[in-house]
């Protein structure tokens, strides 16, 4: 266990400063003008994507400093890939749980401008998968991860072999 303390808490300082900023920092700045939740059925499901998006960000930081041995953040990648958890059924969980609490927030205060940061910020993350992590991930890995790739969808979950 104590190989994982140094993941651990690297693991807590890139989340504190990269999703804290997009999924937190930046929509409360997009909200300027809607400062408390509205209520309603958008609200409500807006509240449970929140907590979903963030159940699922921190399970797969949790894969990723004990399984991997490493972190989120590319300066501190993974030793070992991981394929386990969410991983099984979706490349890019991570991803997808910021982009879900975004949008949480987006309903939860009936926000479109943070509806529309969130597609961006989608964006931004497909560009960077492509263009960076999958050409990194496949020099680091090799054949493991070409393995990966071609069995696990990048984007949208595949719960069934």
């Amino acid at each position: 266990m104590s190989n994982a303390i140094g993941p651990l808490q690297k693991t807590l300082l890139f989340t504190l400063v990269v999703p804290g900023t997009v999924a937190v920092l930046l929509p409360r700045y997009l909200m300027r003008g809607y400062p408390v939740p509205v209520s309603g059925l958008l609200s409500a499901l807006g509240a449970l994507a929140i907590l979903l998006g963030t159940s699922i960000y921190f399970r797969c930081a949790w894969e990723f400093a004990i399984r991997g041995l490493g972190t989120p953040a590319p300066t501190a990648p993974t030793k070992f890939i991981v394929v386990s958890g969410l991983y099984r059924y979706v490349r890019n969980p991570m991803y997808l749980g910021v982009a879900l609490a975004i949008l949480g927030q987006a309903g939860l205060f009936h926000a479109p401008r943070v509806a529309a940061y969130a597609a961006i910020m989608l964006l931004t993350a497909h560009c960077f998968v492509v263009l960076y992590e999958e050409p990194t991930l496949r020099r680091q890995f090799g054949e493991s991860y070409e393995q990966y790739r071609c069995t696990v969808p990048r984007w949208i979950p595949r719960f069934t072999k």
